[in-house]
């Protein structure tokens, strides 16, 4: 007998205005690669699908038909995850010189944080998880030109003296404990 679960978060799909600018962007700063492209039956769209994983057809849709007047973005943000710290580095690097703007760092606790602006204003944040939990939102200043073990070392210490702080293997084990799974 199969086992009913909840519905998973597995993708999302972006409506822009130059699909090839959005395609390009994407490719460059993540490795998505292009799994298939056409236009849909349902809505004529121009569709482009990319993933990063073989495992997942795709992560990422591409969509023509954002108004060429829309200046706000309803997607409050697009997340990455990283495995490195130097991979926010090279992320905060490398997407201003493909067109991202407005780029900015914040230390979460839980998570450090690189946000930026796509090309058509949608904001991206790549992130690399902690071995802390605080509760969020939570915001410190994020400096990235510190080494590996500075950052880690101040994370703690913030985190240490938030009254919310556990370690995220606690968190996670609580979440379990509350969902019953």
């Amino acid at each position: 007998m199969l086992r009913s679960t909840r519905p998973r978060l597995s993708h999302v799909g972006l409506y822009v205005r130059d699909v090839e600018l959005m395609v390009r962007f994407y490719s460059e700063l993540f490795g998505l690669r292009v799994t298939d492209r056409g236009q849909g039956q349902t809505f004529k769209n121009d569709l482009v699908f990319m993933s990063a994983d073989p495992e997942h057809h795709h992560q990422l849709v591409i969509s023509s038909g954002r108004p060429p007047e829309a200046t706000f973005s309803t997607i409050m943000q697009l997340s990455f995850k990283a495995d490195a710290i130097d991979d926010l580095r090279r992320t905060s690097a490398k997407a201003p010189l493909l067109g991202a703007s407005k780029l900015f760092t914040l230390n979460h606790g839980n998570a450090l944080s690189v946000y930026f602006n796509d090309p058509e204003g949608n904001t991206v944040e790549v992130y690399f998880d902690t071995p802390f939990y605080v509760s969020q939102p939570h915001g410190d200043p994020l400096d990235l030109s510190k080494s590996d073990s500075e950052i880690l070392a101040e994370t703690e210490a913030n985190c240490r003296a938030d009254p919310s702080f556990m370690s995220a293997k606690s968190w996670q084990e609580r979440f379990k404990g509350d969902a019953g799974v």
